[in-house]
């Protein structure tokens, strides 16, 4: 039995450390979609259908459910993939439901109207197509009023990420916080909206100062998934866990070793 953990490269990587510690027992099926990443410089319909293409491929793998680990992929295509309609049987799910369900403090079947919560300004940090898509503030809006977020784009921090070059990430989180700073100086909330910014934030933390509230979500997500399977133990499918990449499997199975701490061996998808 196997879910399906999809991203464009390694940052679901973190959202898979938190689940397999959360659900020991679980079998997951991680897909790195590295031959085309970053998927943040990319336009929406090109997300949309690499995006498509990966689910499908974890889909007949036997991955009943598929865990969106990438913002940008949940921000272009999500929507769009369930409004299209998902095959019998499968299910296909984002990562920016469990941050706004810890934002507003309210859950997700929650469907009575948007109200006010504590969270008043909120600092959004994701990559371009993810800010551009505005799928975080749509989403939010339909659970709370009188917030105010402010969207940082951050570009290079991924591919820094990728190269394994943490020195230049640093450096390039600490000038996009400036940059934020300059426009909301005093955010109650900060959101990482990506998946691999969690390998960061304490650096996000520092710049920020330690009187905002920083929301990462490898977390936040494996809670979430573990109600989820409690609620639907039917989707864990009957697929193998694994690692599979798109890209070279040796490379990417050397910088998840760096990514991780612990040695991952990739095959070609």
């Amino acid at each position: 039995m196997a879910v399906g953990i999809f991203d464009s490269g390694l940052g679901g990587l973190t959202v898979l450390d938190a689940v397999q510690k959360h659900l020991p027992e679980m079998e997951f099926l991680y897909y790195a979609d590295s031959a085309h990443a970053p998927y943040g410089v990319r336009d929406a319909e090109d997300i949309y259908q690499l995006t498509k293409s990966a689910v499908e491929d974890l889909w007949s793998r036997g991955c009943d459910l598929v865990i969106l680990a990438c913002n940008t992929a949940s921000a272009a295509a999500l929507r769009r993939m369930q409004e299209a309609g998902v095959p019998k049987g499968k299910r296909v799910l984002g990562v920016f439901v469990p941050l706004i369900e810890a934002l507003t403090e309210r859950q997700w079947g929650d469907n009575s109207p948007p109200r006010e919560v504590a969270v008043k300004t909120v600092a959004l940090f994701a990559t371009p197509a993810t800010v551009a898509s505005r799928a975080f503030q749509r989403e939010l809006a339909f659970r709370a009023i009188g917030v105010d977020v402010e969207a940082q784009a951050c570009g290079g921090v991924v591919d820094a990420i990728e190269d394994g070059d943490m020195i230049l990430a640093e450096a390039l989180v600490r000038s996009h916080v400036e940059a934020l700073k300059r426009k909301m100086p005093h955010p109650d909330a900060a959101i990482l909206g990506c998946t691999h910014y969690p390998l960061l934030q304490q650096v996000f933390q520092d710049a920020l100062g330690p009187e905002v509230a920083v929301y990462s979500q490898a977390s936040l997500v494996a809670d979430s998934l573990a109600h989820y399977l409690g609620r639907h133990p039917n989707m864990q499918g009957d697929g193998a866990g694994g690692f599979l990449t798109t890209g070279d499997p040796k490379r990417v199975s050397d910088r998840a070793a760096q990514f991780l701490r612990r040695q991952i061996t990739f095959s070609k998808a």
